[in-house]
């Protein structure tokens, strides 16, 4: 059986996935507690109306950006850290590697914390029992991520559809103690957001997942299922979780589907629910941490990467990740999107939509093109006004167009001149 999912070369074709696999991944991907969390810190500054406005283009936004990456990741086989080793050099890719690690490393963190202490407030057992809890799912949740795509999709294709079906519970049973939709329509904010700060928390909840969600966008049968199954992911899916966190908040005053279905009277549902809500995030997160860590130290030791990430996962979570989500959302919105925009200006305007085999070029230590657009497309986004994430692609897409045709005509004007 293949396990090592090939984290340092291209996926074969004869290795690539249906629909239904790739979306019953990503969408087990997506269903992930701080996502509520996110929605219920915007549920509480907007009216229902200016909610789903947010809730719309944020996480529209988010799809067509990690979709656009999809698309790339199909056509060239190859994830996001062997893509930036074209925009950023052989050696100059490690910046990426070392930045999308850490931010997945920091979910892992906070994910492995949550679980613990919901638990632990769910059952009503001791406080003592927290740490010792953290440290049993932190090496838990990375098992089915060693074993790979195949582990992760198995779980993917039972832990999704239970979860659809528990929110769709949940929700119906919302609306009803709310008073339907009038109800919701009559709430009226609490606290204060503006509405680009609302869509960069929305970004900023999975630009870091969208980013290396090509991670399995590459074993895509076709481009086609590649965007499909993206967007049913970060735009469908993580919308219903930002939804379903901003309704809880606005209902029960808690965010998070545990407490509401524990309020509702769900309790056993509630359980499996945090358990599935967790569990298929996390192994996708040390996934992800694993190849950016093949990348940053050219090994094939896939597995022996992942539980190193899931040992300092749980340091992290040991050492109070927990407290610091939004502020760690807002962070990835603005410093991410930009590793995106570079790699899609390289792919389009430099290598015009298709990548040579990895083992047949031969690649400079530093594209300084790629450094210099990602400076300053996070340089603007951080600050800018206007939905930074979106700011910070765009920048950094045309900081590399307008740098790449520049010194294009200048080696067309050399070779003239020669």
């Amino acid at each position: 059986m293949q396990t090592t999912d090939y984290p340092l070369s291209e996926v074969p074709k004869d290795k690539r996935k249906g629909l239904l696999s790739i979306s019953l991944l990503l969408m087990g991907f997506t269903f992930f507690t701080s996502t509520m969390w996110a929605g219920g810190a915007i549920g509480k500054a907007f009216s229902f109306q200016e909610l789903l406005m947010a809730i719309l283009v944020g996480n529209l936004l988010l799809g067509v950006y990690a979709a656009a990456l999809g698309y790339i990741a199909c056509k060239s086989g190859l994830n996001t850290a062997l893509m930036s080793r074209f925009c950023f050099g052989e050696l100059g890719s490690k910046l990426s590697d070392i930045i999308l690690g850490f931010t997945q490393i920091g979910w892992y963190a906070w994910g492995t914390a949550t679980i613990a202490i919901v638990l632990v407030k769910t059952t009503g057992i001791s406080e003592l029992y927290e740490i010792p809890l953290m440290i049993f799912f932190g090496f838990a949740f990375c098992l089915t991520a060693m074993v790979g795509y195949k582990g992760m999709d198995m779980l993917s294709r039972v832990a999704v559809p239970a979860m659809m079906i528990f929110i769709l519970i949940s929700l119906y049973n919302g609306l009803l103690d709310v008073g339907g939709f009038e109800g919701l329509l009559s709430t009226s904010p609490t606290e204060s957001m503006g509405f680009a700060a609302a869509v960069t928390v929305i970004i900023g909840t999975f630009v870091s997942g969208g980013t290396q969600a090509t991670n399995w966008s590459r074993f895509a049968s076709s481009p086609k299922v590649a965007v499909i199954a993206t967007l049913a992911a970060f735009f469908v899916g993580n919308g219903l979780m930002v939804l379903t966190g901003a309704l809880g908040t606005l209902i029960y005053q808690q965010a998070d589907i545990v407490d509401v279905m524990i309020a509702q009277g769900f309790v056993v549902l509630a359980v499996l629910m945090l358990f599935l809500n967790i569990w298929t995030t996390q192994d996708n997160t040390i996934y992800n941490f694993a190849v950016a860590g093949c990348n940053l130290m050219r090994t094939d030791k896939r597995r022996l990467i992942t539980v190193c990430g899931a040992i300092v996962g749980i340091i992290l979570a040991v050492g109070g990740m927990y407290n610091l989500l939004i502020p760690f959302l807002i962070l990835l919105g603005t410093f991410i999107p930009p590793i995106g925009g570079v790699i899609m200006a390289d792919f389009w305007i430099k290598h015009r939509g298709n990548y040579p085999l990895l083992k047949e070029v031969e690649l400079p230590n530093f594209n300084w093109v790629g450094f210099i657009s990602y400076a300053v497309g996070s340089g603007i986004a951080l600050t800018s006004p206007f939905i930074p994430p979106v700011v910070g692609v765009f920048s950094a897409m045309l900081c590399y167009a307008i740098i790449s045709m520049v010194l294009a005509k200048q080696a067309n004007l050399s070779e003239a001149q020669s």
